[in-house]
């Protein structure tokens, strides 16, 4: 929505209309325009000037002018408040003062007994007077947004030079107080910025909003950690390094925040980018570019632009060929492609346009509308027409690039999806942390640079997937995850080479922990990107199914009592949001965990999808969507939710039973035996009376705990049964649950298969996010851990 300063003045070479960028702006706008449409069709109806109609367009005008009053002032005040922009929010407050009292003397019309004159002799005077004054309560709106703009700049400029300070530390104590101004500092940074990500409308603002808040809120707990570090071993070089690039990265993505909010030159920059690396707008432009020729001539610089076109795609295409993990059928494929398209688009440009267009031209209608005569018309050689032939070549050379950019899609969304099937990154993690632990340099050298080497195939993947990501958000998401692994996988690396250094260090295995839980996070965050591309790439939203547990009203005597709602303050709607959002973290993860599974008739994967699906609508509930609508609803389902869980602990439990013992069977009875606690725990709390708005409150945040606190075991519990039958291949005869088949299960294709069923990237062993929630270093009393999850 933009409003353009027409009426305010003539408009000049060098004026601009006003871009609205967030959206309370544009909805503050709603009922003024609404008011001044009324007017403007008052006087395109050419109304009478009756008696009436006099009155009505009256108290219109008046309503206006006293609202545009009313809005002035509460500008002006805002103008007193901040005296930066005092006299600008003057100079807008005086102009939309001057607009509705304009609109009031434009409406003040007289009835006059027997005048038959219109009720608005002027047409255009109204429209004038509508479009000055939208224009300068547009401007008042946007000056003030400059007051939210700079209360985001100045948290987060207090948070840059926390960071000087803490970066210029020395000892213990100091860091500690300062941290703990630092988190005060990251909530308040948190919120503001939070806010404005939800407020702006250009969906890649929000995106590279939401990427630069994710750095931010990972990075504060590596900053923690690696800090603690550094400070109990000053001479230790990885230690120094590892701190030092937490740092670096916390600054960079403040300046990209400062960069959204400022609408400074990252929007330019990346308009600048989108062109020519996203090879899916490429593609795009070249197929419209085939299709205008049948209702355009194609002059020599349209060839010219068709052939640098295809040249750009071939040159994108090599990408994917020259990269060392596509396999050689991908390559093969994409290689024919190209040389396919590039005929094709030389058989089009062969084709005599001149001739087409005269018979155009002469019938002034699309080929199609062509007299059968003459659209199937040989001539006497008998060759095909020449619009027959452009319409057979533009077929052709579209189907070309269709297919072409089909295996593109195909041969991205592979090399993701053998990632997650050869599940590399959680073994060498592990073996990480144990050679460690033991101080034993050879392996960790070793490990680190196979771990390099993994990362660079996901850096690889990330690359091709930014090419087929097919709108902005996706795009800048895939940008996001390729830098957050570039980033983390060095600091991984000297956070190991600094235990291996001090192998006795407490705080040094728990900054290697840190960053461990921060890379499975990246994993879990690109394996999701990769479900959301391939959704795209196949036409489908991938919405979540919700379970619906919960008895109809009115049938079998369930009608409930209908519950007055309670309204619960800031800090409490922050709570719970915070832990609705742990919990559908999980609910992700144990969706993950599950997929892996190839027979979906299995009775564990069946329950565990109900919980799944139970847990996703209780996370609706904290966002005030989705199926529960009072506290009752949620309690019935946390309910029916520990039924579940009673009822795949005994599923699981016979399951165990086939496993031989060691250490799967040993891990997995422990993380069950936790099951039916949790389970009775939910139950006690679900039916446990409650009075007043505190107590309702209380028990709403135990139930979401206890059933978060659920999932996170029934997520260990399905990945050890999964691990379990796959390390022991477990037959379907030989399990009381006689759902597996024998050998472990087959590589997943992230593609839609040929039936129609999606297939999904496969997740590391562990339950990625799970981790981080469960870090020690959680549980420290600073306000900044998980800011950035409270919006």
């Amino acid at each position: 929505m933009a409003a353009s300063p027409e009426g305010s003045g003539p408009t000049t070479p060098t004026s601009k209309p006003l871009e609205i960028r967030t959206k309370s702006v544009e909805q503050t706008l709603v009922p003024l325009v609404t008011q001044i449409t009324t007017l403007v069709n008052h006087q395109e109806k050419r109304i009478r000037r009756t008696e009436k109609a006099c009155r009505a367009v009256q108290r219109v005008g008046e309503a206006v002018s006293f609202a545009v009053d009313r809005f002035v002032t509460v500008g002006q005040a805002i103008g007193d408040q901040n005296e930066e922009i005092k006299q600008e929010m003057y100079d807008a407050c005086l102009e939309a003062r001057t607009a509705g009292d304009s609109i009031a003397t434009i409406t003040n019309v007289q009835y006059i007994h027997g005048d038959e004159e219109l009720l608005f002799n002027d047409k255009s005077q109204m429209v004038r007077a509508a479009r000055a004054l939208l224009s300068s309560v547009t401007k008042v709106l946007m000056v003030a947004d400059k007051v939210m703009v700079k209360q985001l700049l100045c948290a987060k400029d207090k948070v840059l030079t926390s960071l000087v300070h803490l970066e210029g530390v020395s000892n213990f104590s100091e860091f500690v107080q300062l941290f703990s101004q630092f988190g005060t500092e990251m909530v308040e940074l948190a919120h503001l910025s939070g806010d404005r990500q939800a407020d702006l409308k250009d969906e890649r603002a929000r995106a590279k909003m939401g990427a630069a808040r994710a750095v931010l809120e990972r990075s504060t707990m590596m900053l923690l950690t690696s800090s603690k570090t550094c400070l109990r071993h000053p001479d230790c070089g990885p230690a120094v390094q590892n701190r030092n690039s937490v740092f670096q990265q916390m600054r960079e993505a403040l300046s990209a925040m400062e960069g959204v909010v400022t609408e400074g030159s990252w929007l330019q920059e990346e308009d600048r980018l989108m062109s020519p690396v996203c090879l899916h707008n490429v593609v795009k432009q070249f197929e419209d570019a085939v299709e205008r020729t049948r209702v355009t001539l194609m002059q020599p610089t349209d060839k010219e632009k068709l052939q640098e076109s295809l040249n750009v795609i071939i040159d994108q295409a090599n990408d994917f060929t020259d990269s060392a993990y596509t396999s050689h059928e991908h390559r093969e494929k994409i290689l024919n492609l190209c040389e396919s398209s590039r005929m094709e688009l030389q058989g089009l440009l062969q084709v005599d346009t001149n001739n087409v267009f005269y018979h155009r031209r002469r019938l002034y209608m699309h080929p199609a509308f062509l007299p059968p005569g003459l659209w199937h018309r040989k001539d006497q050689g008998g060759k095909l027409d020449t619009t027959e032939e452009l319409e057979t070549a533009i077929i052709k050379t579209c189907k070309s690039m269709k297919e072409l950019k089909k295996q593109l899609q195909n041969t991205a969304l592979d090399q993701a999806s053998e990632i997650f099937k050869t599940n590399e990154d959680h073994d060498i993690l592990s073996t990480l942390k144990v050679s460690g632990t033991q101080g034993d340099a050879e392996r960790v050298e070793e490990y680190c640079g196979k771990f390099t080497e993994h990362s660079e195939q996901l850096i690889e993947a990330c690359r091709l997937l930014r090419h087929i990501a097919g709108n902005d958000p996706l795009y800048i998401t895939a940008c996001h995850a390729e830098s957050c692994i570039r980033n983390l996988s060095p600091q991984l690396a000297t956070a190991t080479q600094t235990l291996v250094a001090n192998p006795a260090s407490k705080i040094a295995r728990e900054n290697l922990d840190v960053f461990c839980d921060a890379w499975e996070s990246q994993i879990n965050e690109m394996s999701v990107l990769v479900k959301e591309i391939n959704d795209f790439c196949s036409g489908r939203k991938g919405e979540k199914t919700v379970y619906l547990s919960l008895p109809r009203p009115g049938k079998h005597g369930t009608t409930l009592k209908t519950i007055k709602p309670v309204k619960l303050d800031a800090e409490e709607q922050a709570k719970i949001a915070k832990l609705g959002l742990e919990m559908k973290l999980m609910t992700s993860e144990l969706d993950a965990e599950t997929e892996k599974w190839e027979d979906p008739d299995n009775d564990i994967v069946k329950k565990a999808q109900n919980m799944s699906s139970m847990s996703y609508s209780m996370y609706l509930f904290t966002r005030g969507e989705g199926p529960l609508k009072t506290t009752q609803d949620l309690f019935s389902q946390a309910e029916h939710f520990a039924e579940e869980g009673n009822k795949l602990f005994k599923t699981v439990r016979d399951f165990s039973a086939d496993i031989p013992d060691g250490v799967y069977k040993a891990e997995l009875l422990a993380h069950l035996d936790k099951i039916p606690t949790f389970c009775q725990q939910l139950n006690f709390t679900c039916k446990s009376p409650t009075v007043g708005k505190q107590a309702t409150f209380t028990k709403v945040d135990s139930a979401i705990q206890e059933t978060k606190n659920l999932m996170n075991t029934v997520a260990k519990v399905v990945t050890t049964c999964f691990t379990a039958a796959t390390k022991y291949n477990l037959d379907t005869g030989s399990s009381p649950v006689n759902r597996w088949r024998s050998g472990p299960p087959p590589l997943m294709d992230i593609r839609t298969s040929q039936n129609g069923e999606e297939g999904t990237p496969q997740h590391t062993q562990e339950t990625r996010m799970n981790s981080l929630l469960r870090s020690k270093a959680v549980q420290q009393p600073i306000q900044t851990i998980n800011a950035f999850e409270r919006i």
